[in-house]
Order: structure tokens, then sequence, then C-alpha cells
């Protein structure tokens, strides 16, 4: 009579889905690791024609041609005033040169700040701010936070210091519609950010935590006296690159 065939074993069953869910999972890993280096590694070299912040901001005004969707007038490092360079670091991560993309004594403040009181504290970095603007979108959830780790830990470690400061001075919003220091200066002083005055840029400077709420045309009370504090910031301010 002929053999009774062997049903496969239960363990073999077993190793063999989990050998198709690891596989499922490397894949995933490999789809999320080209998706986010590869334009991390372009930005590198080419400058981003658009942001997800700025196509955000196109999309809640309900696509109205008047929004921008593209960036405009971008300007290298070297054709930005050194004082707007100064002001910007003075104002919002003034150990930008002398860490790694987290200023971790920020952040541990910030934490025990929000878990102590009802007020909410960002300790976010330039790195980590230009991270979020061109890759990211600005609510705020463990999701979005995640990632803005993962990109902020690639762009320093792919790009230099000088490359993170040019595009986020490029990128940031500045205002309503405003994006990037060209556009902004041309906006509020009628000339180009390559001549910014030191009051002039510490002025666009303090608007930086809330651009579409703070003005510069009728700055209030303590936007102005954040402007005198990154005033005296900028003259301890050293730059080490070469404009």
């Amino acid at each position: 009579m002929p053999r009774a065939r062997k049903k496969p074993h239960k363990k073999k069953k077993r190793t063999s889905v989990k050998i198709r869910f690891f596989k499922i999972l490397f894949d995933l890993l490999l789809i999320f690791l080209t998706l986010s280096v590869i334009p991390v590694l372009t930005y590198r070299v080419i400058d981003p024609p658009t942001t997800s912040l700025l196509l955000i901001r196109w999309a809640n005004s309900g696509y109205e041609e008047s929004s921008p969707i593209f960036l405009e007038h971008w300007k290298s490092l070297d054709r930005i005033s050194p004082n707007l360079i100064r002001a910007v670091v003075a104002a919002e991560d003034q150990k930008f040169f002398h860490h790694n993309g987290f200023d971790w004594q920020a952040i541990e403040a910030a934490v025990k700040t929000n878990l102590s009181t009802d007020r909410t504290v960002g300790a976010s970095t330039i790195s980590m701010q230009t991270a979020r603007n061109v890759f990211l979108w600005q609510k705020r959830n463990w999701l979005r936070k995640s990632l803005e780790a993962w990109f902020t830990i690639l762009i320093e470690f792919l790009w230099t210091k000088e490359r993170i400061l040019e595009i986020y001075l490029n990128v940031i919003e500045w205002g309503d519609g405003l994006f990037g220091c060209e556009s902004a200066s041309r906006h509020y002083y009628k000339h180009t950010s390559e001549t910014l005055s030191p009051v002039e840029a510490a002025l666009m400077a303090s608007i930086l935590p809330s651009p579409r709420r703070w003005s510069v045309f009728n700055p209030e009370p303590h936007v102005s006296d954040r402007q005198s504090k990154v005033l005296k910031a900028m003259n301890k301010i050293r730059i080490p690159i070469r404009y």
C-alpha cells in the first residue's frame, strides 16, 4: 500500500510565516530609507524647489493662485547679510555650530516645563526646523516628532552646517505667504537681504517663532523687546564660516 503523505510540521509553517514577515518588514524599511535618504542627498547639491510647509499652506488657502507653491529668490549663504545670519542664530539656536542637531539641555528644560505647567514650550534647533519645514508636516504628534528626529540626523550627517543654514534661511516662513529671507526682505524693507542692517535683521529674526501673527511693520512690545535681546546677543555670536 502507498504510504500516507506526511503533513507539514507546524513548526515549519511558523518559521515560514516569520520569514515572510521579516522579509516584508525589511522591504518596508528599505523603501523608507530610500524615500528619505534620496531627497536629503539630492538637496545637498540642488536647491529644493518647494517644501512640505509651502505646499501645506497652499492647500490650506484653498489652492489660491496668489498663494505660492514654489520657492522664489534663492540666495546662497555668501549673498545673505552676515547681520541676518547672526541674528537668526542668536534668536533661534545659539548652539547651532556646536551640536549635532539636538540641544539636549533645551529639550530637557522644555519637557520639564510642559509637564509641570500649562505652557507648551518647544526646543527645536535650526536643524530640526529645517527638517520639519522641508520634509514634514507641522501638526505635533509622536509620528512627526520621530520622523523629524530621523531627518535631523540625516541632514546633520549628509549636509554641512553651512548648507543647513542656507536652506533654513531660504525656506523658513517669514509671514503669510512669505517664504525665505530674500522675499521677506524685499517685502518688509524694499531691498535685498544682502544689505540688511543689524536692526532690520534682528527684527526679522524676532518674529520667527510666530511669523504669521507677529508683525515687522507694527511690532508689538514683546517683539520689540525680543529685537533688543537679539541685537545684544548678535554682538556675542561668532559664526565660524566664511561669507
